[in-house]
């Protein structure tokens, strides 16, 4: 389907400018809507009319039109809105791609700026925090288009570098928030998986609830590699020889094992965890977000 082309970060990554990037990856995601509705998928607000003339445009229901066809005007009540922060891992590692158009960085903040958008279209507030092993950047939650272009703005300029300490980044997200919010995390998980489990815990433990995106190149997902190779540890740029072929197999399981302990994990504690990687389509995540939000009305 034509729509599809939006959401393939082969096509997305000739779209220079992160604003435009998320608005077609957005418009993809709602032809794709339209063309193949999802079935038990329901939207709820404290209140909907039609839309009249003099409606501010803004306040008009795109998800509802989607799947109507027709205008309708979402009136919330203000302790219903979600507060939503979009934590993005800009470690070095987060900079890597093997044969893919987009890093695993430029992947998660392509994610990151649709689900602004997406959020602050919907009238729902959402910050920001950009991290390492401590907390870089920092956005409290609007739903303004003003803020829209701040949160953009920081995600256009970040570089991914230095070392991470995931668990130690999200420890220090859930000392900041003072209201129970939607944490959106984005991090391919290069760390202590008991660590990072506790911190997501405690983090779940404060109230909040917690989408976790675990952002994997294709490679790393998949692993193509053949013959005798130079490995690059992502984080301290040692290179590490290897034959490919030897190792894929402990490689694979090992992965898998790695994602299963967290898969269950997080599922105890009612976090939800999504695996992506950089050759998956962007409408996996979005689904993923509208999901949650429903539910958690």
């Amino acid at each position: 389907m034509a729509h599809e082309k939006y959401l393939k970060p082969s096509v997305i990554r000739s779209i220079k400018r992160l604003d435009l990037r998320a608005q077609f990856i957005i418009r993809g995601f709602m032809h794709g809507l339209h063309a193949s509705p999802l079935h038990g998928f329901s939207v709820e607000f404290s209140e909907h009319r039609k839309y009249t003339q003099g409606d501010d445009p803004n306040d008009i229901d795109w998800l509802v039109y989607a799947k109507t066809e027709k205008y309708y005007v979402k009136k919330y009540e203000s302790e219903t809105n979600l507060s939503g922060y979009l934590a993005v891992d800009s470690s070095r590692s987060m900079g890597y791609t093997y044969r893919q158009e987009m890093t695993k960085f430029e992947y998660s903040i392509c994610v990151a700026a649709a689900l602004a958008y997406l959020m602050v279209h919907q009238q729902d507030p959402v910050g920001l925090v950009t991290f390492d092993k401590r907390v870089i950047n920092s956005i409290k939650p609007k739903a303004s288009r003003k803020q829209l272009g701040e949160i953009l703005s920081v995600l256009s300029n970040l570089t991914p570098k230095g070392e991470t300490d995931i668990s130690a980044a999200i420890a220090q997200i859930a000392a900041m928030l003072r209201r129970q919010s939607l944490v959106m995390i984005f991090s391919d998980l290069l760390g202590d998986v008991d660590n990072i489990l506790w911190s997501l815990h405690r983090l779940r433990h404060a109230g909040h609830d917690v989408i976790l995106f675990h952002v994997l190149d294709e490679a790393e997902a998949k692993f193509p590699f053949h013959g005798q190779m130079d490995f690059l540890d992502p984080e301290s740029g040692e290179n590490i020889p290897a034959n490919a072929d030897e190792i894929r197999e402990d490689y694979i399981k090992s992965l898998k094992d790695f994602q299963n302990k967290i898969q269950n994990d997080c599922a105890k504690s009612k976090i939800d965890y999504v695996k992506l990687d950089t050759s998956v389509q962007f409408d996996k995540a979005l689904i993923e977000y509208l999901t949650l939000r429903n539910v958690r009305r």
